[in-house]
Formats: C-alpha cells, structure tokens, sequence
C-alpha cells in the first residue's frame, strides 16, 4: 500500500506514519477503510493518530484513555477487553437495548479484525463508520492473477499466430 514503507506495524500493534518516509502520494488515504489518514495541507503528507507510541513505548496508555472521563475509551489487552466488552454488551441487551453490539470484533470481517474495536448501540453509519469495511489490498493476489492469466493468453495468442504465419 505505501511505496516508501512509510506506513507500518508497530510492535503494539498499532499504525504509524513516519513523517520522513512519508513523500505524500497520497495512496493510503482511500486505501484506510476509515478514513483516519488524512494529508497536511502545509507539506501533503499522511498523517493519523501514533496511539501515543512515545507513552506505549514507556509503559503507559495512551493520553486519550488516560483523560477519557467516562472510561469510555480503554486500552489494555484485546483479550480482556472483548471478554469485558462481551460482558456489557450483554448487560445492554438486558436492559432492552437489542442494537447494542461490538464492532470490528469478528475476525472474518473484511480487516481481519481490527486492532481496536467499538461499542455501537446504532448501525455503523451513525457514527461515521463504513457498515462494511475492508482492506482495498486484500484483492491483490486475485488481481495479479488475473493479470498473470490475461498476458499468458496474450502471449499465446502471439505465438500461435506467429506460427501460422510461417506456414
């Protein structure tokens, strides 16, 4: 997706843009099934949330579930964070709020999963959510396929009327 490697991983599990690498191409901005990459208007280049990679790295959360007066942003292992999600979604469902839901927390959805995941008592669109997100690179392989199978053809087709020629 990013052609300088300017977009990564990190051990966290997080997503970083390195603001060196960055030559703003832009091509990560309609690649994010969210639309969280935006670009600079001053220089062009990507730019998102690190998830405070400076604080994950000295142990601690990230400033915005740090400050979050409601609790309602958490950070922690996934894990223990779904089981306790799971749990309150439960307790919503309750108390008579049948929409109530995890989002991004099935593993078979078009990302995998995701890093994160929401609490949403409405459809994803309410809150500016795709209904349906995927990855835009998950087709790659399929695509190259296509392509490889296309040019095979082409070059069959060139041969074989080449060799007709001769006769």
């Amino acid at each position: 997706m990013c052609p300088t490697g300017a977009l990564f991983r990190t051990e966290f599990g997080t997503v970083v843009v390195q603001d060196d690498v960055c030559n703003g191409c832009g091509y990560c901005v309609p690649a994010c099934p969210f639309g969280v990459i935006g670009r600079r208007e001053q220089d062009g280049q990507a730019h998102k949330c690190t998830l405070c990679y400076d604080r994950l790295g000295a142990g601690m959360e990230p400033a915005c579930a740090k400050a979050c007066p409601t609790d309602s942003i958490q950070f922690g292992p996934l894990d223990e964070l779904r089981e306790r999600a799971r749990l309150r979604v439960q307790d919503l469902h309750a108390a008579g709020q049948d929409q109530a839901r995890l989002y991004l927390n099935d593993q078979a959805d078009g990302i995998g999963g995701g890093g994160a995941f929401f609490l949403l008592l409405d459809e994803p669109e309410v809150y500016g959510l795709p209904p349906d997100p995927v990855v835009t690179t998950r087709d790659l392989p399929g695509m190259w396929r296509h392509v490889a199978l296309a040019a095979a053809g082409l070059v069959a087709t060139a041969v074989a009327l080449s060799l007709g020629r001769r006769r």
